[in-house]
């Protein structure tokens, strides 16, 4: 059997997330001598949030930022962190469990006056 593209039907999917997550759908097409499921998978993403965070602390003392990373999504994140800037410290990669908070500690230790 040759299929040449004329015998295609679409089928309109139409996908409204109320949340960021991973969305898991199945497909079910039944006929007389044919049976086919599809699985479709959805990444949500949020919207790219920018944040500003200002540091204030004498030159030689450190000071601790926590940032809150709250996972609404359906799956475990494992992130890694990238610092730019001088004197900046924290972990190189923080996991956030299904519904849980964790805390990422943002460091600022100046060697100087900056």
């Amino acid at each position: 059997l040759f299929l040449d593209g004329s015998d295609t039907v679409e089928l309109p999917i139409k996908f409204i997330p109320q949340h960021a997550g991973c969305y898991h759908c199945q497909i079910l097409l039944k006929s007389s001598c044919d049976v086919r499921v599809y699985e479709i998978e959805c990444v949500v993403n949020t919207d790219h949030a920018d944040a500003e965070l200002e540091f204030l602390t004498p030159a030689y003392q450190a000071v601790i930022q926590n940032i809150p990373i709250s996972n609404t999504s359906s799956e475990d994140w494992k992130l890694e962190a990238a610092l730019e800037g001088q004197d900046f410290y924290g972990p190189p990669v923080i996991n956030v469990r299904v519904g849980e908070t964790a805390v990422y500690p943002l460091k600022f230790s100046p060697v100087a006056e900056c």
